[in-house]
């Protein structure tokens, strides 16, 4: 029996390992001992690293770099903004790099503070990764067909799950 590649409506298992363009580990699946699972073809990774394992089959490993244009974009230095103080809660304390959502334009977002003081916050509404040149070093652990009830869903679902057991829960 010939080893399924990775292709639309596939399911892939890997391992990775992403690292900034200063060679820091900014995640790793071996680590935290949970390979990723994921729909070939459904948009749930990026574009440009969904085409570079295409066609890849369990057991191989490569290297993907991909430029900020095919992840979080270049930073948007009109992202940053100041507020005054008193925009905020009173009682909260707010420090250098805590995460919030905030209400922009087209919807919540996560800002990030950059700076606080008594009168001023400076917040920066940039993804984190937002410029930055990302590297991931994968394993292909396993590729397999997808089932009825992952296509339906448009990504993998637990070992077990059933059709019937999807369409029930719709109910």
């Amino acid at each position: 029996m010939s080893q399924l590649a990775i292709e639309p409506s596939h399911v892939a298992t890997l391992h990775y390992a992403l690292a900034d363009e200063r060679g820091r580990t900014l995640d790793d699946s071996r680590v935290r001992q949970r390979p990723l699972e994921y729909l070939h073809g459904h948009g749930n990774l990026f574009p440009a690293l969904e085409s570079a394992l295409t066609a890849r089959r369990a057991g191989e490993r490569l290297r993907v770099t991909l430029a900020p244009g095919d992840t979080y974009g270049e930073r948007d230095e009109a992202l940053v903004s100041i507020s005054a103080r008193s925009a905020f809660p009173q009682d909260r304390v707010l420090q250098a790099g805590q995460r919030f959502q905030a209400q922009g334009p087209d919807g919540p977002r996560t800002v990030t503070v950059v700076a606080a003081d008594d009168t001023r916050v400076t917040v920066d509404a940039n993804h984190p990764l937002a410029g930055e040149t990302l590297t991931y070093d994968i394993e292909i652990l396993e590729v397999r067909e997808a089932t009825r009830a992952e296509l339906a869903k448009g990504h993998p679902l637990p070992a077990g799950t059933s059709h019937t057991e999807v369409e029930d829960r719709k109910r």
